[in-house]
């Protein structure tokens, strides 16, 4: 039997509402391959009135869109007790046929209907959504013994026709449910879980290419080192993952190529880019399918809007948060493929480089765990990058990561992932003073700069040490 990890929330969450006494419409969003069916199955231990998952559209081409999901839909009331000779003509029929199967069960059970990958039924003009509405509306909602959980990749449909819908659904639904990546801590656990023994060092460098997606984190096979895993996910003929970049999008996103070119303009910079700035540079008209597709892509944690310091509101950026995406458009799009790659060239200059911009990514990540280890993790704070010019006579600033604290400190930190306690040479101490100085200078006269080291293991003690007042490491990270 599998063990769900971490998930805890999310589990207290279904079970509660699994025990009210009137139907409830839950809604479960999430990035693809984080786990929402697995979530959904193990905790109902596949106990469903109803189940039924929707076609990948991927798998679908050239094929009639509508008449193959309602054929599939057709098949899941098949296996539950409906004995229709031929597949319903619309979904109006599809919804009245199961609406008679849950009638013909006792109806003091609670009954647990589960669609999965609900976006994927809603193909051109098949007005599943209408029909939903009517079955939900005009039936279901008004019994006292129905749970019914629509789930799915595409988040942004989620989000545009069941939770924030104007039309039936406003109001609707119960609770929604954002089902995101792994932790470190989690990402640790489920590796234990499958006799995978790694440092946290090297989970953190795995975590680094494959994020906190638990199918992909379930390829790790037990004596393997990360560069072999990597290799095998990536490198090797046939990699499990050889394709998944663009199965990512073309499978969950009607405009997949749009979705692809935000993905890549963000990935080319860690600051990101304003809404313009994207718009701009891909070609992607301003407009309200626009916003939807950076709507789409911020539900599924591959990207997030953040208020860079020193901006008000009205200068708000997008940048890219996905590990995997970061990896695959740095280390494998448009190059050749080499076989055993990562094992051949891992203490390459140039691979060092991107684990410590990938670290940063990490940190970022884990803001929250960063608080925790400075004793501030329940303190309101705003936690942004920060970034200023250079001009003629004065140099110029990059932060990563300033955590701006209500109670009038601002962390300003400094990430190194480094395999060895951290050395602060003599020009690096007098970087970070020019840094500070000139933060202190953006900053109300209340307020006091402490220069934070994020880094693996430690830093070692020496004349330029004291330069940082906070040392955070990598096992700070692995927090709950």
């Amino acid at each position: 039997m599998a063990r769900i990890i971490g998930r805890k929330k999310e589990i207290e969450e279904l079970l509660r509402l699994y025990q009210r006494k009137e139907s409830q419409l839950v809604t479960i969003q999430g990035r693809r391959r984080v786990g929402k069916t697995f979530l959904v199955r193990e905790t109902f231990k596949n106990r469903f009135a109803f189940h039924h998952t929707g076609l990948s559209p991927v798998e679908l081409k050239g094929k009639n869109l509508l008449e193959a999901q309602l054929k599939s839909f057709w098949n899941s009331l098949n296996e539950y007790g409906d004995r229709h000779s031929a597949r319903p003509n619309d979904w109006n029929e599809a919804f009245k046929w199961l609406k008679e199967l849950l009638i013909a069960k006792p109806e003091d059970e609670r009954q647990v209907i589960f669609i999965d990958e609900m976006p994927w039924l809603d193909t051109p003009r098949s007005k599943f959504v209408t029909a939903f509405e009517h079955f939900w509306n005009g039936w279901a909602s008004g019994r006292d013994n129905i749970m019914l959980i629509a789930c799915g990749s595409a988040s942004g449909w989620i989000q545009d026709n069941l939770i924030d819908s104007p039309g039936g659904f406003y109001g609707r639904s119960c609770s929604n449910i954002n089902l995101s990546p792994f932790t470190l801590s989690e990402a640790e656990k489920l590796l234990e879980y499958h006799d995978v023994k790694l440092s946290r060092y090297d989970i953190a460098e795995l975590y680094m290419a494959v994020g906190g997606i638990p199918y992909y984190l379930n390829f790790t096979v037990p004596g393997d080192s990360v560069a072999q895993t990597v290799d095998h996910l990536f490198f090797e003929k046939k990699a499990k993952l050889n394709d998944e970049f663009n199965r990512l999008f073309n499978s969950i996103f009607v405009n997949a190529e749009s979705s692809k070119a935000v993905i890549r303009l963000l990935g080319s910079k860690h600051s990101g880019y304003s809404r313009d700035e994207i718009s701009h540079r891909t070609g992607i008209p301003t407009g309200k399918e626009f916003s939807r597709l950076l709507r789409s892509l911020e539900a599924a944690d591959f990207i997030e809007l953040y208020q860079p310091f020193g901006n008000d509101k009205r200068h708000l950026c997008y940048r890219l948060i996905d590990p995997f995406c970061w990896f695959w458009l740095q280390q494998v799009d448009g190059k050749m493929r080499e076989e055993h790659f990562w094992q051949n060239h891992q203490n390459q200059p140039e691979l060092n480089t991107w684990r410590g911009i990938a670290f940063e990514e990490i940190c970022l990540l884990h803001t929250y765990q960063i608080k925790c280890a400075l004793g501030v993790g329940q303190v309101a704070s705003h936690q942004s990058n920060w970034s200023i010019s250079g001009m003629v006579g004065h140099e110029g600033h990059q932060v990563d990561l300033i955590i701006n604290r209500a109670d009038r400190i601002v962390n300003m930190c400094e990430m190194k992932f480094y395999n060895d306690d951290f050395e602060v040479s003599s020009e690096y101490a007098k970087t970070i003073r020019n840094r500070m100085n000139t933060l202190i200078e953006h900053l109300s006269k209340k307020t006091s700069v402490q220069p934070t080291l994020v880094t693996s293991f430690g830093m070692k003690h020496g004349i330029n040490s004291g330069v940082f007042t906070k040392v955070v490491v990598l096992d700070d990270l692995f927090r709950e």
